[in-house]
């Protein structure tokens, strides 16, 4: 029930037989969306959240000045007032050390058990049982991806994928149900921890966005639903606008996985925060520095070998800090040509991998067992691609400068594994498919190597990756985006620095990570973010001119063909995100054009409880303008006038109804009566609904003073402003409802022409409604 909505019928009264086709899993058309919308405005959004259609609610981040809020900050003391923004900093705090813990978990976790996976597989090829080191390979990612995809399926499907686009949807102002709660929380930490063990192609850099954020809304509401604590401190963090700064600063999380505190903070302003000002700027980089104060405290303690097979401590790190990077004039050629190679293998791999998550929602449809059977069969290919391809690659002889302990390497580390090779000589597949993914990166990434990998293995290990990359993304296991995409983009990076060699000085490992920078630019979206990410990974300043010429030209090129990953994601499950820039045709098209729909229901100021019980009974809005008529406005109008007194939220009028606010006679009541009666904790609950009030017949018959409960400042605007400003000022402001008002008010008519809430906004619905309007040429956006 998505704010001001008609109310929603179980099915379409004239569906015809193909539509009803449609419904079946079996006979769904991939050219089809995902999601049937519905052509009127304002009707209940269904999105795709975990394994469910849900219906999806809007969040309430503008401040409700009610006579009740007006009361409670008048009195609150100055003590209060520095408890409220000490509590503020401690939640900071507790979100960056759990996340901060919780990535050192998943580290340590994921390196041991990938540790001493790979080192039986090693001793069986050791002893040449080639077949025996197959099936323990495959045997141990089979089993670890089915515990990962089992906690899913069964107890939490909002933890599959990254999780990413419904925290940047909730941030937008969107209720993504069960995205936080504690479940979520277990199982994609226990989640992410099978699938990166599994070998599967994905990374936990996603996973861990997520999990900051879970932790941040766990925080802020005093745990689970079921077992909440309630403090009387927290009822300061009972609304949807504080939690939405707590889950912006849980939403740095990608610092944990590349130790980027700077990165982190301008990944969630960048790429997932709506809103942002300079205070929570300060709060999301004190979490992030709390979580790398966590790391560099756990990797110090585990040099000394007490964290078993934790080695570099699973974080991708490239130090080229004594490298020495000169550049030419002729060195930006190449770096243009990862530019535009970035853009245009990002934006094909956004169009493909859309494609392949269509056909994956045809097959989840059908059930548990065949989320289940899709994941365990990619865990199987995968296994098989990365244990059989190296067997294709030719053995190639040590360099004779290189020590014997590093060159043939028959540990889970090194950069050259040797696999099947005799003594030596090593296998330089095996070096990059072997391994952990992190590890694998540290190998395409280093330096002074330009001999290590031939052109055959490059490209192997490229196809692979981008097979895997499509193919695993989407399966019921949590996953990252980020290093799939790095492992692609360094593999043809390093390609084009082969391909260099002669004529450039730069690196061919410089040339792997300007490629992996480019690629997820390209398909991202995300420039000064990445540019400051790879920035801390590399830890050299002069790479940044170079990396911000390919990031640049990347996002550009990728611009031209489709949106960003997260984008596609979000409209292919259906969530209502509002875009920073309205489309140019909506320039043409006023509020007033959008508000031609039955008639807004309005409530009196002193209501009727038969009216209110009737109203909540038979519609599904979630606010409802309050007037009073025969107002005598300031100018003495004789005849009186309907005054707009402001805008009172469902929730607030079944809270009326559960307390008895109820009156014999039409009068308001006094501050000290409202004071009595309900408390601003009160006022943010949620939840409730009407089917849970008994009203007694007499009861029906009497009245309640909404006066105190009534938002007073509601935004408005007037009917003749266009679409593109509103949706402006809508997506700013953080609203879930805008009042439409006449510009020209008659005696007797409504001061209130409709209401505005985020289904209207959106260009999908609008041009569903008003077939007649058409997307400008280009579907440029409008600035």
């Amino acid at each position: 029930m998505e704010d001001v909505y008609k109310l929603v019928e179980a099915e379409p009264a004239n569906m015809e037989g193909p539509e009803e086709e449609e419904d079946d899993p079996e006979c769904n058309n991939l050219h089809q969306p995902l999601l049937k919308r519905n052509r009127t405005l304002s009707s209940s959004p269904l999105a795709i959240v975990g394994a469910k259609v849900s219906y999806i609610e809007s969040l309430d981040y503008e401040i409700n000045e009610n006579d009740l809020f007006k009361q409670d900050w008048r009195s609150r003391s100055r003590v209060q007032v520095l408890q409220y923004i000490f509590l503020k900093w401690l939640l900071a705090f507790l979100v960056g050390l759990l996340t901060g813990g919780i990535a050192t978990l998943i580290n340590l976790s994921v390196e041991n058990i990938t540790g001493y996976k790979l080192l039986a597989v090693v001793r069986y090829i050791e002893q040449e049982r080639y077949l025996m080191g197959f099936l323990y390979m495959a045997g141990a990612n089979f089993l670890l991806t089915l515990v990962a995809a089992v906690l899913v399926v069964c107890f939490a499907p909002t933890a599959a994928g990254p999780g990413i686009p419904e925290i940047k949807a909730y941030l937008n102002g969107v209720d993504t149900p069960n995205m936080f709660g504690a479940t979520t929380l277990f199982v994609k930490i226990i989640g992410s921890i099978g699938a990166v063990s599994a070998g599967l192609d994905l990374g936990k850099e996603g996973p861990l966005v997520h999990i900051g954020s879970c932790i941040a809304s766990l925080l802020g509401q005093g745990g689970p639903d079921n077992y909440r604590i309630r403090w009387r401190w927290l009822r300061y963090f009972n609304n949807d606008r504080d939690r939405r700064d707590l889950i912006t600063c849980g939403s740095s999380g990608v610092c944990a996985a590349f130790r980027a505190p700077v990165g982190g903070v301008l990944f969630a302003l960048e790429e997932v925060a709506t809103w942002w000002r300079s205070a929570l700027l300060w709060r999301t980089f004190f979490s992030t520095a709390v979580v790398v104060m966590v790391l560099r405290a756990v990797m110090e303690y585990c040099k000394s070998g007490n964290c078993g097979l934790f080695g570099k401590g699973g974080l991708i790190m490239f130090d080229v800090s004594g490298v020495s990077v000169r550049y030419h004039v002729v060195d930006i050629i190449p770096g243009a040509v990862i530019g535009v190679l970035g853009g245009l293998l990002g934006s094909l791999y956004n169009y493909v991998l859309h494609q392949v998550l269509k056909v994956y929602n045809v097959i989840n449809k059908k059930g548990k067992l065949h989320k289940l059977l899709l994941s365990l069969s990619v865990s199987i290919f995968t296994s098989v691609c990365l244990y059989g391809l190296p067997f294709l690659a030719k053995c190639r002889p040590c360099d004779s400068s290189l020590a014997d302990s590093s060159c043939p390497t028959n540990g889970r580390e090194g950069n050259f594994k040797q696999f099947n090779c005799p003594n030596g000589y090593y296998n330089d597949l095996a070096t990059l498919l072997l391994t952990t993914n992190d590890d694998a990166v540290r190998n395409i990434f280093s330096i002074n190597t330009s001999s290590e990998f031939n052109v055959f293995s490059l490209v192997v290990f490229f196809a692979l990756y981008c097979i895997l990359g499509l193919i695993t993304f989407g399966i019921a296991v949590p996953s990252g985006l980020f290093l799939p995409i790095i492992l692609m983009g360094s593999a043809y990076g390093r390609l084009l620095g082969l391909a260099m060699g002669p004529y450039t000085n730069i690196d061919q490992g410089l040339y792997a990570v300007l490629g992996a920078a480019s690629l997820m630019a390209g398909s991202m979206r995300m420039t000064v973010s990445l540019c400051v990410i790879f920035l801390e990974l590399t830890n050299n300043l002069l790479l940044l001119p170079i990396t911000m010429l390919v990031l640049l030209i990347s996002k550009t090129v990728g611009d031209c063909f489709n949106p960003s990953i997260y984008e596609i994601i979000l409209e292919l499950k259906g969530l209502p995100f509002l875009d920073a820039h309205p489309e140019a045709w909506m320039r043409n098209i006023t509020v007033g054009e959008l508000a031609v729909k039955p008639a807004v229901v309005t409530l009196n100021g002193i209501e009727k409880v038969r009216n209110i019980v009737e109203v909540l009974k038979n519609t599904t809005h979630n606010g409802f303008p309050v007037v009073d008529s025969g107002v005598t406005p300031p100018t003495g109008s004789p005849n009186g006038a309907t005054e707009l007194h402001g805008l009172i939220l469902r929730a607030h009028l079944i809270l009326a109804l559960k307390k008895k606010w109820f009156q014999q006679e039409r009068r308001r009541t006094e501050e000290w009566e409202v004071r009595e009666k309900f408390t601003s904790i009160d006022l943010a609950e949620r939840g409730a609904t009407i089917e849970e009030v008994t009203v007694t017949k007499d009861e029906m018959e009497m009245y309640v003073d909404l006066h105190p409960l009534t938002n007073t400042t509601p935004y408005t605007v007037v009917e003749s402003i266009s679409v593109a400003k509103a949706m402006v000022l809508f997506r700013q402001v953080g609203l879930r409802h805008m009042l439409i008002l006449p510009k020209y008010q008659a005696a007797g008519v409504s001061p209130v022409v409709g209401i505005l809430t985020r289904q209207d906004l959106i260009a999908h619905n609008i041009l569903s409604a008003f077939p007649h309007l058409e997307r400008s040429k280009g579907n440029k956006k409008g600035h």
